[in-house]
């Protein structure tokens, strides 16, 4: 691999950064909100099912026991 001096270098990274495309605030603002919501809806169902996991050890256990 060849090397570059650092001012080519950060030519180089100034020319690529300057292609990048920034979400807008409205953008971020709304997958900001999808991650939350995403969120809730998964904590929901893994409480739901650790619930349910949870009833059915204990039903085994128990009626093993009694």
């Amino acid at each position: 691999m060849a090397k570059t001096n650092p001012f080519d270098f950060i030519q180089q990274v100034r020319s690529e950064a300057a292609k990048v495309t920034w979400p807008t605030r409205k953008e971020t603002m709304i997958t900001t909100a999808m991650v939350f919501v995403m969120v809730v809806v998964a904590s929901l169902f893994f409480l739901v099912v650790d619930q349910v996991i949870g009833w059915g050890v204990r039903s085994v256990f128990l009626g093993l026991g009694g």
